[in-house]
This record gives C-alpha cells, structure tokens and sequence, in this order.
C-alpha cells in the first residue's frame, strides 16, 4: 500500500519501509535515551511511520499518542494496537497535552518548519520537552546530487521533487528560538550508514525505490516510457558506486543526522 501524504515530496509503501527501512529505527537508540521516556507521562510521537519506536516508548510505561501524516503508516502503526492519530505535521491538532513530544527520520519531510515548531509548542504543556532527530545539513549529498545529475535531461529537479529539508544547527536553532523554546542542545552528527544487503537487488537501488520513490515516480508513462526509470536507476546507482560501495559491494548511506533537545518556555 502506497500513498503520499501532504506536503511532501515522498510517498510510502509500508511493505518496503518494513523490508528495507528498519534500520532507521534501530540506530535511535541515542535519541530515545535523550529522551528519556518516563512511566505515566504523555508523550506525542510526531511522524511515528509504522509505530515501530512508538512502540519501544509505549514499553517505557509512557502514555503514548503516535501522529502521521501517512494514512498507510497510521493504520500499520494501529495494526500494532498503538494509539495512533492521522494529522499533517503542519497542523497539529493538540493543545497543553503532552510532557514531551518526540520524533526520529521524520521532520527533514517537512519543509515548513516554522509550522510544525508552532505546532509542537502548542501540544506541550509548559516545560514540556521537545526532543528529535532528523535529516541535518549535508545529509545524503552524494545521493542528492547523483538523483540530480541523472534526472535533470529529463527536465526534473530532483531537490524540489523530493521537497526535503535538511537545515544546519544554527539555523534549526533559531527556527525552535523563534517559535518559543529554549535550546538545551542541538547539533549535527555524520552517521555513515551501512545499507542492508537485498540478495535480489542492488542495495543502494532498493534504498532509491525506498526513499526516493516519490521522486522517481516522476518519472512514470504515459510521460515516460516504461525503461526510463530503470535507466536513471542504473545510472545512479552507476555514479555513487566509486563513493559509497566498497570493493566487496558494501554501500554506506551518507547520513548527517541533526539531534537536539528544547523545552517550551
């Protein structure tokens, strides 16, 4: 099941997120422990995909609420018997309600973060803490910039395509300053990122098909013939292959991750 929530530039396929995509719940075990989830309290999990940490956090004891602008991932995070709410990051519907709202891989899809950060400040109740990670400046450049030398003879822009938003610290910085929190700690961490080997495809190919599907998607008939996306795949996949994999077909994601903790004043 795919579908494309707003405002964003990338669809979902929970089946392949499953597949493919679990290891970005698996490598927020630093963002969870800054956290700090507590039994009793109320936490919002903003942009909480399948449910897969909402569920590590309701295990805390934590009263749990996941949001997702994906009506596919909210019903995979149900699925889960989680308490799971369908809502755009831009409007969020709550109000003095929770002691702290979290969020993993999910902000950098937003590109109006003025929105969202109003949002967050209105569903925490004073003090409450604003704790996240996201995609951070230089996050996937060489993806980036590969997507957008293949795609542009065929006159798309992938960086507008995939509608993104990957800031720097000083920058989110005063984007959570602005909207009424005080910054205990922000800062960018490169992660290198080792891709799942796939024995039926390429890795770094079933990462594009993952993650940068709605972007290739652009590239769909009757516009398109049907070969044209396996072409800018291979050619790709071709241009990362001397940065990313290594002699043994290994592929590392280039991933900057941008973690902070904020409380509302």
């Amino acid at each position: 099941m795919k579908d494309q929530p707003p405002n964003t530039g990338q669809q979902w396929n929970t089946s392949a997120y499953a597949a493919n995509g679990r290891f970005v719940a698996t490598l927020a075990t630093g963002v969870v422990e800054l956290l700090a989830p507590r039994a009793g309290e109320h936490i919002l999990d903003l942009g909480c995909g399948d449910g897969a940490l909402t569920e590590q956090l309701a295990a805390t004891g934590a009263i749990v609420t996941g949001v997702d602008a994906s009506p596919s991932m909210a019903a995979a995070a149900r699925a889960r018997g989680l308490h799971i709410d369908l809502a755009d990051a831009t409007a969020l519907p709550y109000e003095d309600q929770f002691d702290a709202v979290f969020s993993n891989a999910a902000l950098h899809w937003v590109r109006d973060a003025p929105s969202v950060l109003r949002g967050v400040h209105r569903a925490l109740r004073p003090g409450g803490r604003f704790v996240a990670e996201m995609g951070g400046q230089g996050n996937i450049a060489a993806i980036r910039t590969a997507l957008q030398a293949t795609l542009a003879p065929y006159g798309i822009d992938a960086e507008e395509a995939a509608a993104s938003f990957f800031p720097s610290a000083e920058h989110y910085r005063h984007l959570l300053e602005q909207a009424g929190f005080e910054v205990q700690s922000v800062s960018l961490i490169p992660r290198p990122t080792p891709l799942p080997r796939n024995p039926d495809a390429d890795a770094m190919e079933t990462w594009l098909n993952t993650f940068r599907n709605g972007v290739l998607d652009r590239l769909a008939p009757p516009e398109y013939a049907p070969s044209v996306r396996a072409t800018v795949l291979a050619a790709t996949v071709a241009l990362l292959r001397p940065i990313l994999c290594d002699n043994e077909g290994n592929w590392t994601a280039d991933y900057v991750r941008l973690r902070f903790h904020a409380t509302r004043k």
